[in-house]
């Protein structure tokens, strides 16, 4: 793996990853909320198995990218332009779990390098017509949305006693402090290698403080910037029916609303499993889109 800091056009700094197949055809993958860009090794050799070039990136504010206050989802595509012309790649596809799924729909509606995007545990634009937005959510992530709607002097201080309750706990005991949003199909990934992964990114994520998380949450609950409607290019879409993070009114929403997307909604998964058991055959409909 390769990492690197990239100038932005505006000055800013957004700290890269690059690994992977290194001739392969480019996947930008956008992290989840809170999160970092530090690659998991085993998803990656999926990825290289398949011939293909894994590019993440700490979003902005968070780990060693540098904060951009007030930033929209759709501010994500120039960002996502500026490391591609720094890594000379001309083509790519997206990829978004949870919290970077609106960021790889931006790509796939505001990005003409972009040939195609898939979405996995994908929220909708807030407010969404016809949707209660917190309903099936996990008691966590209610508190934390309805602090976000509430305005940044509500939603700073709780992203803060939150970040401080991860970080203080181990890999161990990650189930425990997320307990109201891992139903057991969730909870069941979320061990060894792979807890100790997801411990060590969050950390990251937070390690200069919550601007990243914080911005991340307030550009979901205003205007994302872009219509769905915009989006002119393959769109993939997993949700799992037990997922306490998105729900899945979320997903079978996003499937009414986005023109031409191919969605699949999984009975028996939730927000971490369905990441874990479809990642292969998702990284084979992207590389398909080349």
């Amino acid at each position: 793996m390769r990492e690197l800091d990239v100038t932005l056009r505006d000055g800013r700094t957004l700290h890269v990853y690059d690994d992977g197949d290194p001739d392969g055809h480019v996947v930008v993958e956008h992290h989840g909320t809170p999160g970092s860009g530090l690659p998991y090794p085993p998803d990656i050799d999926r990825g290289r198995e398949r011939g293909l070039r894994i590019v993440r990136f700490d979003r902005a504010g968070y780990g060693g990218s540098t904060p951009k206050p007030g930033r929209s989802v759709a501010d994500v595509v120039p960002d996502v332009e500026d490391v591609l012309e720094a890594l000379k790649v001309e083509r790519y596809v997206a990829l978004g779990g949870s919290g970077g799924c609106p960021h790889s729909l931006a790509c796939g509606a505001r990005s003409p390098q972009c040939l195609g995007a898939a979405v996995i545990a994908a929220p909708t634009p807030y407010p969404a017509e016809g949707l209660d937005w917190l309903a099936g959510m996990g008691e966590q992530n209610v508190d934390e949305f309805n602090a976000a709607l509430e305005g940044p002097e509500t939603l700073e201080p709780f992203l803060v006693r939150e970040a401080a309750e991860f970080s203080a706990a181990s890999p161990e005991q990650i189930k425990d402090v997320m307990a109201t949003l891992l139903p057991p199909v969730d909870a069941a990934v979320l061990t060894g290698k792979r807890a100790e992964h997801f411990k060590r990114s969050s950390d990251r994520a937070v390690a200069r403080g919550t601007a990243g998380w914080r911005d991340d949450d307030l550009a979901f609950t205003k205007p994302w910037g872009f219509d769905l409607a915009e989006i002119g290019v393959p769109i993939l879409l997993w949700q799992g029916v037990q997922d306490k993070m998105v729900p899945a009114a979320h997903g079978r929403w996003l499937a009414e609303h986005i023109p031409g997307v191919e969605a699949h909604i999984s009975e028996e998964d939730g927000h971490l499993s369905i990441a874990v058991g479809r990642l292969g055959e998702i990284y084979d409909w992207l590389r398909a889109c080349f």
